[in-house]
């Protein structure tokens, strides 16, 4: 089991410290949590706390960053986008380079239970133009995403997990923005997928594990991993509906409007007729762990592997 993306996020801020000098960090009274303690402590005269008031920390953060600072705002996800109106306002309409970070998101925070969990971030951040939506799935990708986050001029949101991760990229590997990965795929690469699944973030592990699990029975799945859920890879998706008899998108998040979303949207406009089937969290969350609420839920490696072989006679 590897890092969860918080730890990996909050040592790769230590690391990069140096290298961006404009670079400061706000909190709101979580820095434990977030991970930022760290360099607050390495750091305190680039460390900002602001206690329980993320809407005062949002705007504080597009002020630092219109003159010329690179401000970090962290704190739990669904405390951070439920202050939306801010981010519109003070963000969005200024175009202002804020990276906002949310950490805990979605179910995979287990035990704190429904009123801690970002379950329709992403949702809400969609709406908005001109913010990059990131979500890495494990130490490796969370580290290179934050570098180029913190290089990349204008807004960004990057989704984080409070569960360690398991790695599931190799050591070569280079984050892309806007670009899918293909994380697991039979060998022999065969002709045609009997199924592609696009997942991203805490559920890309459990993905691979189904697509691993189907290939002693003659399925075929191969697995995409979405870092970037704004914008999406077009490409992906268009390639997956070439080559691929049915799409799979499987999200630690609502259903409506996040990664499973962003996937039909680019199907529809394409026009290929591809069937999708979409996992995700239907209704509020609640207590438990990570794999009992994973289960509950719809979205761990059995429902996956039944997702992939629905209608196909395929007995798992």
């Amino acid at each position: 089991m590897g890092k969860a993306t918080r730890e990996a996020f909050g040592s790769a801020l230590l690391d990069l410290s140096e290298k961006f000098p404009q670079l400061v960090v706000l909190d709101a009274d979580l820095s434990k949590s977030t991970m930022t303690a760290a360099f607050a402590k390495k750091h305190p005269q680039r460390h900002f706390e602001f206690g329980i008031a993320e809407s005062n920390m949002i705007g504080a953060a597009a002020g630092l960053a219109l003159s010329g600072k690179i401000p970090v705002a962290t704190s739990f996800s669904c405390f951070l986008v439920g202050r939306l109106e801010t981010i519109r306002v003070a963000v969005i309409l200024n175009r202002a380079n804020v990276k906002l970070v949310g950490t805990h998101a979605g179910l995979g925070i287990g035990e704190d239970g429904a009123s801690q969990m970002g379950l329709e971030d992403i949702a809400a951040l969609r709406g908005l133009p001109g913010i990059a939506i990131l979500q890495p799935a494990d130490e490796l990708e969370t580290r290179q995403a934050v570098e180029w986050m913190l290089g990349h001029k204008g807004p960004v949101y990057l989704r984080l997990t409070r569960q360690k991760l398991d790695d599931v990229h190799k050591p070569d590997y280079q984050f892309r923005f806007g670009q899918a990965d293909t994380v697991w795929q039979p060998e022999p690469r065969p002709k045609h997928f009997q199924a592609t699944i696009f997942a991203s973030g805490g559920t890309v592990a459990g993905a691979i594990a189904a697509a691993t699990g189907l290939q002693p029975k003659g399925f075929a799945a191969r697995v995409v991993n979405v870092s970037t859920i704004e914008p999406m890879d077009a490409d992906a998706v268009e390639k997956a509906c070439m080559d691929s008899q049915r799409i799979v998108t499987v999200e630690d998040h609502h259903i409506k409007a996040g990664l499973g979303g962003a996937v039909c949207e680019i199907v529809a406009a394409l026009g290929q007729g591809v069937p999708v089937v979409s996992l995700g969290v239907r209704e509020t969350g609640e207590s438990g762990t990570p794999a009992e609420l994973y289960e509950r839920h719809g979205i761990s490696t059995p429902h996956i592997m039944e997702a992939c072989i629905k209608g196909s006679g395929l007995d798992i």
